[in-house]
C-alpha cells in the first residue's frame, strides 16, 4: 500500500526521531521521513496526532485453536488494531497447547489469512505445559515462534528452567516466565490480604511471586539466558529485577494496565472480571509497579489479554476462570494513568517489545514495514465493552472515562482501524 502521513508529530525513540513531518509509504514500506510533496498517493492527515512506529503487546492469549468461543486469531487481531496494537505475541496455552511445529504453523497461517495485525506466536517450554520434558523448541523455532513460554502455568522443576534458558540461547529467544510457586499459591484466587481476610476467599500471597522471580534470576544469571518476567505485580519482585539488571544480567520484565491500575479492593464486590493471575495487589504494589515503569526497570507494558466466555466468569468467584480483555483499553489506561513522557511509553509499547522478543524490527526507518500507531493524547472517551472487538466481554473498565486514544493503526501501509471524530 502507497500512504502519505502528513504533519504528525512523528516520534521514534530508537531514531532519535521528534518532529512535525510526513512520512512517506511506497510498497507498505517506510520510503523517506521528511516533507513530501506528493499528490499520486492517498493522504492521512496527522496533524495534532502523534505518529509513532507500530505497538507490539508482547502477551496475548488468542485462544485458537480449541476455545474460539471466547476469542479467534481473526476478532483477537481486530481488538489488537482497535487498541492500536500492529501486532501481538501469542501465548502457547491454547487447546491443544503450542508445543509442536504444526500447531505453529497453523497459529501462523491462520493470522496470515485472517488476522489485521501481525501474529508472532510464542511456543510452549514444555510438552503440554506439563512441567517435565522440553517441547520441541528448535522445530517450533524454524516453524516461527518468537519465544518460549508456559504463562499460566509456571515451570516449577528448577533443573528443566535452567535447561530451557540454556536452550534458548541457541536462538537467542526469551524464556517468558509465569512468576509463581504453586506450593504458595494451591486454591489461592486473590491476593493475600486484607481483603481476601474480609470477603473469605483463599489468597495467593505476594511471596508466591517474589520466591519464583528470585530462584529464576539465579539461574539466568548462572545460565547468561534471556529471561523475561511476565505481568510483575509485586513492590519486591520489582525491586529484585532492578538489582538483577544492575548486575547486568540479560533480564526484562512487563507490566500491565490492569496492574499498575486496580488495587485488591477491586475484588471487594465479588465481581469475576476482577479475577486475574497473577491477582490484584496492594496499593503499595501498584505504586511499586509505576515507579518501575517511571524508572526504566520495567521494559515493556503488555496486556495480557486473557478472554473467556460470558457463562464461564458469570461462575461463583472460586470457580471462574483467571484473566480479563485488555486489548483495547491498555494504551488508554496508560495514557490516563502513567505520568511518562511520550517518547517513554513508545519505549514500553514497542521499541522494547521488539528488543525483547525475536522479531524482526520496525520503526520509523527507511525500508521498515509501515507499521504505525497513530496516538491523540487529548482524545476523551469511554470505554464501552459492548462495542468490542473481542468475542469475550470480562473488563474491570467498562464505563471509565480515558483521555488519550490510539485513532488509527496502520499495518504494511494499510489503515487497518480508525476512529476519529
Amino acid at each position: 500500500m502507497d500512504l502519505l502521513v502528513k504533519n504528525g508529530r512523528v516520534v521514534d525513540p530508537a531514531q532519535k526521531i521528534d518532529t512535525v513531518t510526513d512520512v512517506v509509504i511506497r510498497g507498505g514500506k517506510v520510503r523517506s521521513i521528511g516533507a513530501a510533496n506528493i499528490s499520486d498517493i492517498p493522504v492521512f492527515d496527522a496533524a495534532g496526532l502523534i505518529v509513532a512506529p507500530g505497538f507490539f503487546d508482547m502477551h496475548v492469549h488468542l485462544r485458537e485453536p480449541g476455545t474460539e468461543e471466547a476469542e479467534t486469531i481473526e476478532s483477537g487481531g481486530c481488538a489488537a488494531v482497535a487498541g492500536g496494537f500492529t501486532a501481538v505475541a501469542a501465548m502457547p496455552n491454547t487447546k491443544p497447547p503450542n508445543d509442536n511445529p504444526s500447531i505453529t504453523r497453523h497459529i501462523v497461517s491462520e493470522a496470515r489469512r485472517s488476522s489485521p495485525a501481525r501474529v508472532f506466536p510464542i511456543g510452549a517450554i514444555t510438552k503440554e505445559q506439563k512441567g517435565e520434558t522440553l517441547a520441541e523448541i528448535g522445530e517450533m523455532f524454524e516453524a516461527g515462534i518468537s519465544g518460549i513460554s508456559d504463562d499460566g502455568m509456571p515451570v516449577m522443576d528448577a533443573r528443566l528452567f535452567r535447561r530451557a534458558l540454556e536452550y534458548a540461547r541457541l536462538f537467542d529467544m526469551p524464556v517468558i516466565q509465569h512468576c509463581e510457586d504453586l506450593h504458595l499459591s494451591t486454591a489461592g484466587v486473590m491476593h493475600e490480604g486484607m481483603y481476601s481476610t474480609r470477603l473469605g476467599l483463599k489468597g495467593i500471597p505476594a511471596a508466591a511471586e517474589e520466591i519464583m522471580v528470585s530462584r529464576d534470576l539465579i539461574l539466568a544469571e548462572m545460565t547468561r539466558g534471556k529471561y523475561h518476567a511476565a505481568h510483575l505485580s509485586t513492590r519486591r519482585a520489582v525491586e529484585m529485577v532492578r538489582q538483577a539488571k544492575a548486575c547486568g544480567l540479560r533480564v526484562s520484565a512487563e507490566g500491565t494496565p490492569h496492574h499498575f491500575t486496580l488495587t485488591d479492593a477491586a475484588v471487594a464486590d465479588y465481581d469475576t472480571n476482577a479475577k486475574m493471575n497473577p491477582p490484584l495487589r496492594s496499593a503499595g504494589d501498584v505504586a511499586a509497579l509505576v515507579e518501575g515503569i517511571q524508572d526504566g526497570t520495567i521494559d515493556a507494558i503488555a496486556s495480557d489479554h486473557a478472554p473467556h466466555h460470558i457463562n464461564l466468569k458469570m461462575l461463583e468467584f472460586d470457580r471462574a476462570p483467571f484473566g480479563i480483555t485488555g486489548l483495547e483499553t491498555a494504551v488508554g489506561l496508560a495514557l490516563t494513568k502513567l505520568q511518562v513522557p511520550v517518547a517513554r511509553l513508545i519505549e514500553l509499547f514497542s521499541t522494547n517489545p521488539q528488543k525483547i522478543m525475536k522479531v524482526p524490527s520496525w520503526g520509523l526507518f527507511q525500508g521498515s514495514d509501515a507499521d504505525l500507531t497513530i496516538l491523540d493524547l487529548n482524545r476523551a472517551w469511554a470505554f464501552d465493552v459492548n462495542r468490542s472487538r473481542s468475542r469475550s466481554r470480562n473488563s474491570p473498565f467498562h464505563g471509565w472515562r480515558l483521555k488519550g486514544k490510539a485513532v488509527a493503526t496502520i499495518v504494511g501501509g494499510k489503515v487497518v482501524y480508525e476512529d476519529r471524530p
